[in-house]
């Protein structure tokens, strides 16, 4: 039902903003959001880590449900065309992660994402 699925919607929220937050504490200035920072998908979370490419981030980051930009450039190693259009650098974006998170997300899960990230960034 409607109820049920936007109380879930919140909690992927918090869960979305819990990771930020926990990004930025553990990456300061090298880690950036992409996009407007409220008006976006519930849960979707897509940060630049400067410096690094996404792409070889995701190769060490198995078992993650992220990707490096739209489906349609999968695999390629250059800033999505989405990124671009809204005026993100080329060195920035190639450092862009898109991750997903759903109603079956823990907020572990979140945390483990954290400390793997910060063995490999």
């Amino acid at each position: 039902d409607l109820f049920t699925s936007g109380r879930e919607m919140r909690s992927v929220q918090v869960l979305r903003d819990l990771f930020w937050n926990l990004l930025q504490d553990a990456f300061g200035k090298k880690v950036q959001r992409n996009g407007h920072p409220t008006l976006v998908l519930p849960n979707t979370l897509n940060v630049s880590f400067v410096g690094s490419i996404g792409e070889e981030i995701l190769r060490k980051l198995k078992g993650v449900a992220a990707s490096t930009g739209s489906a349609c450039h999968s695999g390629e190693t250059k800033i999505s065309p989405v990124l671009a259009a809204m005026g993100i650098s080329q060195e920035i974006g190639l450092g862009a992660i898109r991750f997903s998170l759903g109603r079956t997300t823990a907020e572990e899960e979140i945390h483990t994402v954290v400390k793997r990230m910060k063995e490999i960034v």
